[in-house]
C-alpha cells in the first residue's frame, strides 16, 4: 500500500491555495482531481525534485512507494513555480542543494528514507 507523508511546511501554489483542503483530501483518499500536481523529493539521484500529476500516484508502479509531498499545485506551470520556490528556499537556508538538510532544518524529520537518501548518496540533493 502506498504511503504518503506531508511536509510540515507544505508549499502551495497560488491557484491551489483556494482549494487546498479539497486537494489534500483528494490525494489522501487517492482521488486527486485533474490538473493537480505534487512535488516530491526525486526518486533518482540525478535530480532534486520530481513533479508528478497527482493522478499518476494511482498507477500500479507507485503502489509500494513512499512519497513525501513537499508541495501541491494547480497546473503544470504553477508546479514549476512551486518547485522553484522550494529550490530557492533550500539554497537560501542551506547554502547549497542538500534537500535532506533542508527538510530536517524545516522540522520534518520523518522523511521516507529511500526518497531522500537516493539523492543524497549521489551528492545531488
Amino acid at each position: 500500500m502506498m504511503k504518503i507523508s506531508w511536509f510540515d511546511r507544505l508549499y502551495v501554489g497560488e491557484k491551489a491555495k483556494k482549494k487546498r483542503y479539497r486537494i489534500i483530501q483528494g490525494i489522501r483518499r487517492l482521488k486527486p482531481g485533474p490538473g493537480i500536481y505534487v512535488i516530491t523529493p526525486a526518486i533518482n539521484g540525478n535530480n532534486i525534485l520530481d513533479i508528478y500529476p497527482a493522478m499518476t500516484l494511482l498507477w500500479p508502479l507507485y503502489r509500494e512507494e513512499e512519497f513525501l509531498i513537499l508541495g501541491i499545485a494547480s497546473g503544470y506551470w504553477e508546479a514549476l513555480e512551486v518547485a522553484g520556490n522550494i529550490i530557492s528556499d533550500m539554497y537560501r537556508k542551506t547554502g547549497g542543494f542538500d534537500l535532506s538538510a533542508f527538510i530536517e532544518e524545516q522540522g520534518y524529520l520523518h522523511a521516507p528514507n529511500a526518497r531522500v537518501k537516493a539523492g543524497k548518496e549521489a551528492g545531488k540533493v
